[in-house]
């Protein structure tokens, strides 16, 4: 039987941290794999242009190379003694679509999110990634505060 997989949206936050501890804490407990995907989402990254002002554009690879030394490393160097199997993936696109295709190719047993802070009228009218993935993985998802 293969081990389980824990699933871990992670975005550099303090939420996120915690989020791979208790996916780390899980899977240390039985055993199942863990893996941290941190998504990079265009929409946010996308140039604005307004008449006189162009915004730079994105360099990718600065990007990549970011999350890889500030994000990934400080979190396998905090968990490299818990011998549990964690791997790490950095996707371009939409969170919410890319966590879920996710979810459906690697089979994830389980989605470990952070619950970030935002305004409720944020919430409201957007609705949060946890909330919309809620609706369309059909796995367990953990949020951790």
């Amino acid at each position: 039987m293969d081990k389980h997989l824990y699933l871990v949206g992670i975005d550099g936050s303090e939420w996120a941290e915690r989020a791979t501890q208790r996916a780390v804490t899980l899977a240390k407990s039985n055993g199942s794999r863990v893996k941290l995907v941190y998504v990079l989402d265009w929409s946010r990254m996308q140039p604005i242009v307004a008449e006189g002002f162009v915004t730079p554009s994105v360099n990718t690879k600065d990007e990549e190379a970011y999350v890889k030394k500030n994000v990934f490393a400080p979190l396998q160097e905090k968990h490299a003694d818990s011998g549990v199997n964690i791997d790490c993936e950095m996707v371009w696109g939409e969170p919410v679509e890319v966590l879920r295709e996710q979810v459906k190719t690697e089979h994830a047993n389980m989605l470990f999110l952070g619950r970030r802070g935002r305004s409720r009228i944020t919430d409201l009218l957007l609705g949060s990634v946890a909330n919309k993935l809620a609706h369309c993985v059909g796995i367990p998802i953990v949020l951790v505060p």
